[in-house]
């Protein structure tokens, strides 16, 4: 019998229909863009997927052309079409704006258009913004004709869709990433063949500042959270921050090589997810070939267009959705601008109120915003009393849950006014926590009753900080805060009449406001108090309380301790008397003294449980305890 295979009249199998099409409309990239009009508008595709060949291709057709129109959302190209010369055959409308734009647009030669990333594509598909051309890169074909659209669905999809026709630059470089981002060979008016290597994004330094706030950031990050980044070093740095974390998941806009590295660190793995659980879910990369490459066939890595990637309604289906942007200026009563310096427009609106709506509305979600201290040049605070004249508010006050710089976290969600303003001078440069305090004063935030202390300028000890499991319930030790003065008050009421008559010789009944402020305006060097808290960060129950109290005639510190009822006998204590006896020595402090009354063993037992001689004597029927720091056991 012969072989069909080896026959000479074996039938050839016809190639695919598409492949016919696709043969038939390719083309060169200045053929392909005679079919450009004047007063024509053109997208141009997103990012790392800018089509550079044809972007190349149309700057030498503007000879002929005028007064076009181009769309894009942020170009990490050089392109020429925004430089003067040529004012008038064309003008760029931006929906983002970078390095590339930013000088164009603050000289106006070209234009910025607000508006959140979700509401793009309908722009395109209503008509609003009809598109004449889009310029798009995809990967090669598949055995099906289906190109994808690679790194950049985001808004490339939907203006391909929309547009009345599509140029696309085929190349073999673009990674085909799987989802919603295909595009079949019949949708392509034009194609042309162009091989090259994407536009990369390296990814920014971490100085010391963004390492600091990422370590903040950590803090408010659980085990099994879903995730979601915006653009600049302080969110990227928040992302390597978060080795240690388990089972985190991936719903973003932007992927970049930072979420990566998660992957390969095994911290990201999606198993918690509530929505597409086992998948990243993303819109477009921004990044490097170590991105590409990850996302190229990849199962793991599901891509979307932005209508459906930044739905609040579809990111709040995400539990513990978490949302991380950067801020260029924060006001005291939490208003955030985030995308101008005053008049000048910097970057945009992007995904930001997006993500924050849908955080907002998950089930254990947050949001938070970042940003250092001040600028770069350490010359202006970045956290102002008012925002700049021009500057445009991206996230109003009521939309802030925390706000985080390189000296703490300031819980802002369910917070007054006043209790804002606190709180964000306290993670202020202590350089300009003087003048804040009087321009809170100034505008009526803050009362003519408050005064400036010494602590206003104190710097948070972070290294004191720890988190320890007792008796089955988290427990956060921390330094205390400027804002902790409510929570101090609301500790002592709770507190058993036997315990206050022990804490403070003598009954009491009433803890003012201003005693609380006097007794614990600490410095963290002369005075410093450590602070047991149960429940979510700013929503926290303070259930024990222990404090030294510089005294410069023997160079000591005296301690004080309060603990509630139901929360004795379990250990907090001696936690804090060792924290308090740590800071106190690096502090230059010679030791640690206590006056209680002579039946109060727990305390002789907190002080023998230190490495160091314990002394006692009795004065005027009070015990003296002490001990010095340079006469160990």
């Amino acid at each position: 019998m012969t072989d069909p295979s080896t026959s000479s009249n074996a039938s050839v199998p016809a190639a695919p229909a598409w492949n016919t099409l696709y043969e038939s409309r390719k083309t060169t990239a200045k053929q392909a863009l005679k079919a450009l009009r004047r007063g024509d508008r053109v997208f141009i595709g997103s990012g790392c997927g800018e089509p550079q060949h044809l972007v190349d291709a149309l700057e030498s057709a503007m000879e002929w052309l005028a007064d076009l129109e181009i769309l894009h959302i942020l170009s990490l190209g050089k392109s020429r079409y925004t430089d003067a010369g040529f004012h008038e055959k064309c003008r760029l409308k931006s929906f983002f704006v970078a390095g590339a734009t930013r000088e164009a647009v603050a000289e106006g030669r070209a234009d910025y258009t607000p508006v959140n990333l979700v509401d793009i594509p309908a722009l395109f598909r209503s008509g609003s913004l009809p598109i004449t051309v889009a310029l798009i890169q995809v990967s090669a074909p598949d055995s099906h004709g289906y190109c994808s659209y690679g790194v950049s669905v985001d808004i490339v999809k939907a203006a391909a869709e929309s547009a009345g026709r599509v140029i696309a630059q085929v190349n073999p470089a673009m990674p085909r990433t799987l989802g919603d981002s295909f595009i079949h060979v019949r949708d392509l008016d034009a194609i042309v063949e162009w091989e090259e290597p994407l536009l990369e994004m390296q990814q920014p330094v971490l100085n010391p500042i963004a390492k600091a706030i990422g370590g903040h950031v950590a803090r408010l990050v659980e085990d099994g959270s879903t995730i979601r980044v915006g653009v600049g070093s302080l969110p990227i740095a928040a992302l390597y921050a978060l080795e240690d974390k388990r089972d985190l998941g991936v719903h973003t806009d932007m992927l970049t090589d930072a979420y990566v590295h998660l992957v390969q660190e095994g911290v990201i793995t999606n198993a918690r997810k509530t929505l597409h659980p086992g998948k990243i879910v993303t819109s477009f990369c921004l990044g490097t070939k170590k991105v590409f490459d990850f996302v190229h066939n990849n199962p793991m890595v599901a891509f979307f267009p932005s209508e459906y990637t930044n739905d609040y309604l579809v990111i709040s289906q995400n539990d513990k959705m978490v949302t991380i942007n950067s801020a260029l200026e924060v006001d005291l009563t939490g208003q955030v601008c985030g995308d101008s310096l005053g008049y000048m427009i910097y970057s945009g609106v992007g995904g930001a109120v997006d993500f924050f709506r849908g955080a907002r509305n998950s089930r254990g979600g947050k949001t938070i915003v970042v940003l250092p201290s001040t600028t770069l040049e350490g010359d202006r605070s970045r956290i102002v009393p008012t925002l700049a004249e021009g500057a445009g508010v991206v996230t109003t006050r009521s939309g802030v849950q925390y706000v985080v710089t390189e000296y703490g976290i300031a819980q802002l969600h369910g917070k007054s006014l006043r209790e804002r303003a606190l709180a964000l001078i306290s993670i202020a440069h202590p350089d300009f926590r003087e003048d804040l305090f009087y321009q809170a004063k100034k505008i009526g935030l803050l009362g003519p009753e408050r005064s400036l202390s010494e602590s206003i300028f104190g710097v948070y000890p972070l290294k004191v900080e720890e988190i320890r499991e007792v008796k089955g319930v988290t427990v956060f030790f921390r330094p205390s805060k400027p804002t902790d003065e409510r929570l101090i008050q609301e500790h002592f009421y709770n507190m058993d009449k036997d315990d206050v008559i022990s804490r403070f010789m003598h009954e009491k009944l009433l803890f003012s406001r201003q005693d609380v402020v006097d007794m614990y305006q600490v410095d963290y060097i002369k005075n410093m108090t450590v602070v047991a808290v149960v429940g979510e960060v700013g929503f926290e129950r303070i259930v024990a309380v222990g404090a030294y109290f510089f005294e410069p005639a023997r160079n000591t510190a005296e301690v004080a301790f309060s603990v509630l009822k139901d929360w004795q006998g379990k250990g907090l204590s001696s936690i804090i008397i060792k924290k308090l006896a740590d800071n106190a020595r690096e502090k230059g402090i010679s030791g640690l003294t206590a006056y209680t009354n002579p039946q109060n063993q727990r305390m002789v037992s907190l002080f023998k449980a230190l490495p160091y001689k314990v002394k006692t004597s009795v004065e005027e029927d009070m015990l003296f305890l002490i001990c010095r720091f340079d006469d160990p056991l």
